[in-house]
């Protein structure tokens, strides 16, 4: 059913992109305004990985520099069947998480800072195999798809108020107004249900990737109160990013209506403790955290800088009172 939501969703958007252009450009038109907004999204389609890892100034991390994240998210990895994607750490207080990346082999996860001091080893692998679901479905690619074909849409109905041929459009110039108007705003609505659907999806396969739909489901709990009281700036001066974390990072009620970028987390967490009810027997645990480690961006005290140039000094334990997948 998700597949099936997605599909008619892709369709009703290039419906609409066909018979806008139709309406406001002719044939003309729309095969200048598709060619355009499709050699942008080309070119965001290729770049969108480096593009949003670099807005966020996210640093790659690996085994030597974050072993219990990098561990937790190779485990996730094998029991997905994916090669292990490249793993990157915000510095950011709000508990976040977003995947990125054209396709499984070139994909990229990044979790906060935030997100990685709230939460405990399971909750963290949850969250985590939410995202490689979203590599593994390219979920990254399905929206940039929808992103080419609503600006598009977008782009003609620009066009319309400088090149729109009243006399060749059936619906006259208050036609043409109309559609200005009325075009973008149903593309962006059918693009936020195709992300929707989306989310949901992906927490039903993230659930099977980690074997305990509970463990995301006290994740989402978690993360939805702290998100809400803590900013991302970063976010919030681009908010055409936020569909892609796990929860929405912007200050608004992510609420089930028409504008959500998610779904309401009650809803998320109602379905994956159904889930939980109807699945059988006793989850794999993951494999024991490393020893050495003091967190999962933390280098070992024993870790060797790249080019040998002596150890890192160990940064010391966590404080008693401290959440993490490390205790």
């Amino acid at each position: 059913m998700p597949y099936f939501r997605t599909a008619v969703l892709l369709a009703v958007m290039t419906a609409l992109f066909m018979g806008v252009g139709w309406l406001i450009g002719g044939g003309q038109g729309m095969a200048v305004a598709f060619f355009l907004a499709l050699g942008m999204n080309l070119f965001a389609l290729w770049n969108s990985d480096r593009m949003v890892l670099s807005l966020y100034r996210a640093r790659e991390v690996d085994e030597q520099s974050a072993p219990e994240f990098v561990g937790i998210v190779r485990q996730l990895a094998a029991r997905a069947g994916l090669p292990m994607p490249r793993t990157y750490i915000v510095e950011n207080p709000q508990p976040n998480a977003f995947a990125t990346g054209r396709s499984p082999s070139k994909a990229a996860v990044c979790a906060t800072t935030g997100l990685l001091q709230l939460l405990d080893r399971r909750e963290i692998a949850g969250v985590m195999a939410h995202e490689l679901s979203h590599v593994q479905h390219r979920d990254t690619l399905i929206m940039t798809v929808t992103a080419t074909l609503a600006g598009a849409i977008g782009m003609l109905a620009n066009f319309a108020f400088f090149f729109g041929r009243s006399r060749d459009n059936p619906l006259g110039a208050l036609g043409t107004i109309v559609v200005m108007i009325v075009a973008p705003l149903a593309a962006t609505l059918v693009q936020l249900g195709i992300s929707r659907s989306r989310e949901y999806e992906a927490d039903r396969r993230g659930a099977e990737i980690c074997g305990q739909p509970l463990w995301l489901a006290s994740a989402l709990g978690k993360l939805g109160m702290a998100s809400g009281r803590i900013p991302n700036p970063q976010a919030e001066a681009h908010p055409a990013t936020a569909p892609l974390f796990i929860v929405n990072p912007l200050h608004m009620k992510a609420v089930d209506n028409l504008f959500a970028t998610h779904p309401s987390l009650e809803n998320r967490i109602a379905r994956l403790e159904a889930m939980a009810q109807g699945m059988g027997g006793a989850p794999a645990d993951l494999d024991p955290a490393p020893q050495a480690a003091t967190g999962p961006w933390s280098r070992p005290a024993t870790a060797t800088r790249p080019g040998g140039r002596g150890s890192v000094p160990d940064s010391g334990p966590a404080p008693s009172g401290r959440r993490g997948p490390w205790g």
